[in-house]
């Protein structure tokens, strides 16, 4: 189980990075090829675009196929997609790569997280899910530095670097031994559906992508404007991302004690304090330290998100790989809305409009769990 953690951890980590990668380069690829606020969100929402189509056939692939083939297809299609990225003259091609690049991520997702999942006890599974969700936000800790590398030594060697090593975890994929195969069935589906917890998994996927794809387009675009350097611009995402995957293993195994809920109101009180804090901020400074601090709130949604989803799954009878296929489309729904979104409302209304639009969203949220009971403790033995 030690050797499957490591590689799963690895391979989510090189993804993650190759998401974020990006972040700090955007403001040259506006400049480059006279992009809009719209237009960057165009970029950097193709990833997510991809994303939402790849992720329940990543998920119908690592149920019938067992999850190690899934992480294989993916991986391939990374390699090729980062290949097309690096070579890329053209907002086009650009597009169309990170859209490849996208799909390739959530069926690596699907595939990656069900196989952990489905070799972990259900008692310890949020601590390992939080582990993996913990390596992957490293590896996006990362991307911002990588992107300001790729800007020092060439936008080709760095992503046919990352290309390289995408083929090389497909091989050592293919030498593990196969994960357990749940077998496809479309039965539990709307079992699922009908489990407001199960949708309220998916919905704390969907939210943070949505914020932190707002916070991607704008809080960038906005430094360069004030004179801030790529590099500068990447230590600031380095530290937010930094903070973030401090907080997901630790809230795993909180999550295995108390549950989802406490932590889940937490983060959503915060992130709204957050968000309307980038709403109101007008220099440089304050918006580089508030997005320092929306790496702990808005991170904080993903492992109770990815643990109900795990854990209702099973109430409902939906095999792990298409459970986490549905909730990778739903996380790609809020990264393919986000910087869309951020982008044509800051067009039309500015950008502190954006965000007070994600406050109303973490208000709503938190009142919604107003609903929800806490879990009880464990009747004593």
């Amino acid at each position: 189980m030690r050797r499957l953690l490591v590689l799963v951890t690895s391979i989510i980590f090189v993804d993650a990075l190759l998401f974020t990668a990006l972040t700090p380069l955007v403001p040259e690829y506006a400049d480059r090829f006279g992009l809009s606020r719209l237009g960057a969100g165009i970029l950097v929402g193709a990833f997510g675009a991809g994303a939402v189509l790849g992720g329940v056939p990543g998920g119908i692939a690592a149920a019938r196929f067992g999850p190690k083939w899934a992480v294989v297809l993916g991986l391939v299609l990374l390699c090729v997609a980062s290949v097309a990225f690096a070579l890329g003259g053209s907002v086009e091609v650009l597009v169309s790569a990170r859209f490849v690049q996208g799909f390739a991520s959530t069926t690596t997702w699907a595939g990656a997280l069900s196989w952990i999942a489905t070799s972990t006890p259900k008692e310890q599974r949020a601590t390992i899910l939080g582990t993996a969700f913990g390596a992957a936000v490293f590896g996006a800790v990362l991307g911002p530095v990588f992107g300001a590398v790729a800007d020092y030594v060439g936008v080709r060697p760095s992503f046919g670097t990352l290309a390289v090593v995408a083929l090389v975890f497909a091989v050592l994929a293919v030498r593990e031994p196969s994960g357990k195969g749940e077998g496809l069935s479309f039965a539990g589906v709307p079992r699922a559906f009908r489990d407001a917890r199960f949708v309220g998994g998916l919905w704390l996927n969907t939210l943070p992508a949505m914020l932190f794809g707002m916070l991607m387009v704008l809080a960038p675009l906005a430094l360069a404007d004030a004179g801030w350097s790529t590099l500068t611009i990447a230590l600031v995402f380095f530290v937010t991302l930094s903070l973030e995957s401090l907080v997901n293993p630790f809230l795993g195994r909180l999550i295995d004690r108390v549950g989802p809920l406490a932590p889940t109101r937490i983060s959503l009180a915060a992130s709204a304090v957050v968000s309307a804090g980038l709403a109101a901020a007008t220099g440089a400074v304050p918006i580089a330290v508030l997005a320092v601090f929306a790496g702990v709130s808005f991170g904080g949604f993903y492992a109770p998100g990815m643990s109900l989803t795990s854990h209702r799954a099973d109430a409902a009878g939906l095999s792990q790989g298409l459970a986490f296929g549905i909730m990778n489309s739903a996380w790609a729904l809020g990264a393919l809305a986000g910087p869309l979104l951020g982008g044509a409302i800051a067009v039309a209304g500015g950008d502190g409009t954006p965000y007070l639009v994600g406050t109303l969203a973490c208000l709503l949220t938190l009142v919604a769990t107003v609903r929800v009971a806490p879990r009880k403790a464990p009747r004593a033995a």
